[in-house]
């Protein structure tokens, strides 16, 4: 017996310690594996374009939230601008929804500075959009902060725009949202009707109207007048939806609804609607197989990229969907069945990449290591179960199918090939991923197979959670192997698909890069970086 196997200490820092003489600058992840700290900055990102209103397998939702309060906090109290910046960042499609930015934007009200109060004020009317957007507001605002001086100017200012009509359709869309109604916001801000229009409106959002008055076409308020209509005449669905416009939300509780009544919604439905829909319509017979003109409807709006953006539609929406629709019901909170029409599953994929920011090819080779780890199988969108490793497969396979040169491989502690190439569907590759879903996390062994393997790559992309524990060696100092060994000049790309405050980028390291995930350009910045553009 002999002590070699003490006094022979492997040069290598295992990663459940820190890096020795870079301490300071790590932290201990939940998992309890040591990585750098990413800053409040990037940790604001991710919180904004991530959410923190789904647990994940290291951290319930209440802990993330707090740390993304925390994390707000502080942020507004260093530069409230750059907080406002970050917010409609998020807040224009690239945020899964509009509920981060929303918390945040109530935070941002709070900051102790003028130049706080003001920053809220001026993004307030571009996050706040809809009417479901200021009633989730309302609701945070009162459960956080109650409703001061700055609260009450962005309300009226709100409740009182110039666009009459536009006004209308959102209090008639949205009459109630979040435990809120019409006259609890209007008696809340006294909003003083600005102009004649504005006074019959809100007369008709506190109490209704008893009678019906005469029709007028150019009225502003003639959807309004529709819908009144409507309640008296239950039976004249079609005519009102004709006539009136009226959208789903607005004729379905007053209205009978039949096939014919949702084939005229359809003919005028907006994009994401009609993903919300998909199940219902093919359920009703409106989307079959053999209804061409339907279908060819649908493809011209979910495949339209203008459509997609101008429709805020983010890429975890047509995921779900795509999920959704496939199960024929059985995924997801419907509680209605449907036999899935082929070209829909199609128009569902292609919409599904075109709702990515991607370009023509780079030419450069790329290596994806998916992270299958265990914790990469915690739900983020419990509604569809769609998990952390089947989106970040998702996300690989629509930077691979922009290339020509690539590999996916998934990561635990080990480094296998999941057979997911660019001729894979994306339902075939949410399927190859769940499948491979195991383990224990060690990054450095995407590093270690790269370098036995002599694959010289020009862009080694990372899709994670950050939270590597289980190796010998940290992934920033396999990283420097590789360099060494196979090519001097590769760029690493970690997407971070959580929100904690964790980081594998070695901050010092010029050509390693940390993005938060599920942000649409994200595929984008991958290739720009690849090409040397950023």
């Amino acid at each position: 017996m002999n002590y070699r196997f003490f006094t022979n200490k492997s040069q290598n820092t295992p990663q459940n310690q820190p890096i020795p003489g870079r301490e300071a600058e790590m932290i201990q992840g939940r998992s309890g594996g040591y990585m750098f700290d990413a800053g409040i900055w990037q940790m604001l990102r991710r919180c904004l374009l991530i959410g923190t209103a789904q647990s994940t397998y290291y951290a319930d939702k209440k802990e993330l939230t707090q740390d993304f309060i925390g994390v707000i906090k502080q942020a507004v109290a260093e530069d409230p601008h750059r907080v406002a910046e970050e917010i409609l960042y998020a807040s224009d499609g690239r945020s899964i929804n509009n509920s981060a930015p929303i918390l945040a934007l109530v935070l941002l009200s709070m900051g102790e500075t003028p130049a706080a109060k003001k920053a809220f004020l001026e993004i307030f009317p571009q996050v706040v959009r809809t009417g479901n957007h200021f009633y989730e507001w309302l609701n945070y605002t009162k459960s956080i902060r109650g409703f001061g001086k700055v609260i009450r100017e962005a309300g009226t200012a709100w409740l009182s725009r110039e666009d009459v009509r536009a006004l209308a359709y959102q209090l008639l869309k949205y009459q109630q949202r979040h435990g809120f109604q019409h006259r609890d916001a209007l008696r809340l801000f006294h909003v003083k009707p600005p102009t004649v229009d504005h006074d019959r409106l809100f007369k008709w959002a506190v109490s209704g109207w008893e009678g019906l008055p005469e029709y007028n076409p150019d009225d502003t308020l003639t959807q309004i007048w529709w819908y009144e209509w409507l309640k008296r005449h239950p039976e004249q669905t079609h005519e009102a939806i004709t006539q009136g416009r009226l959208t789903h939300e607005m004729c379905a509780p007053v209205g009978k609804m039949d096939q014919a009544a949702w084939q005229l919604l359809f003919n005028e439905m907006p994009i994401g609607a009609m993903l919300r829909n998909l199940g219902s319509l093919t359920q009703l017979d409106v989307l079959r197989a053999d209804s061409r003109e339907n279908l060819d409807r649908l493809e011209a709006v979910l495949n339209n990229k203008n459509h997609l953006r101008r429709g805020r539609i983010h890429p975890i929406d047509v995921l779900k969907a795509l999920k959704t629709y496939k199960s024929g019901g059985k995924v997801g909170r419907s509680q209605k069945t449907w036999t899935p029409v082929p070209r829909i599953v199609d128009i569902l994929e292609k919409a599904l990449e075109l709702a990515f920011d991607v370009v023509e090819p780079t030419n450069k080779v790329f290596l994806h290591a998916v992270d299958i780890s265990g914790s990469m199988s915690c739900g983020v969108v419990g509604s569809v179960g769609l998990t952390c490793c089947e989106i970040a497969a998702t996300m690989a396979l629509v930077t691979a199918k922009a290339e020509k040169n690539y590999e996916i491989r998934g990561f635990s502690t080990k480094f296998i090939d999941l057979g997911i190439s660019r001729r894979d569907s994306f339902s075939s590759a949410l399927k190859k991923a769940s499948n491979n879903n195991f383990g224990a996390t060690d990054a450095s062994v995407a590093y270690d197979w790269a370098i036995k393997n002599r694959f010289k790559a020009d862009v080694i992309c990372f899709w994670t959670d950050n939270e590597s524990w289980a190796g010998r060696k940290h992934p920033s100092v396999a990283l420097k192997e590789y360099r060494e060994k196979v090519n001097p000049n590769v760029k690493a790309v970690y997407v971070t698909l959580t929100p904690y405050q964790i980081s594998l980028v070695d901050p010092k390291d010029k050509n390693s890069w940390d993005l938060a995930g599920f942000d649409p350009g994200v595929p984008r910045l991958i290739q720009m970086l690849a090409n040397g553009e950023l």
